[in-house]
């Protein structure tokens, strides 16, 4: 009987165990993004994309030479 008791006691450790790592990865992963992914240059990069969008919406592509394509 004394055998049955500690696999339980080793699964309910484990399991804690495997709850602490996924919390330590869950957290790491939300701090990630502040060290490789700047305020100011995610900022910049935003700016960026949405000048060009804005670009295309005003039809920058037939400023440029290029014909819209013709319906079919």
């Amino acid at each position: 009987m004394q055998l049955l008791n500690k696999g339980v006691g080793m699964d309910n450790r484990v399991t804690g165990l495997l709850a602490a790592l996924a919390c330590a990865l869950a957290l790491g992963g939300c701090v990630t993004i502040n060290i490789y992914f700047p305020a100011a240059a995610a900022e910049k990069a935003a700016d960026k994309i949405i000048d060009e969008v804005w670009q295309i919406k005003k039809g920058g592509d037939a400023a440029k030479g290029e014909k819209p394509a013709a319906p079919q």
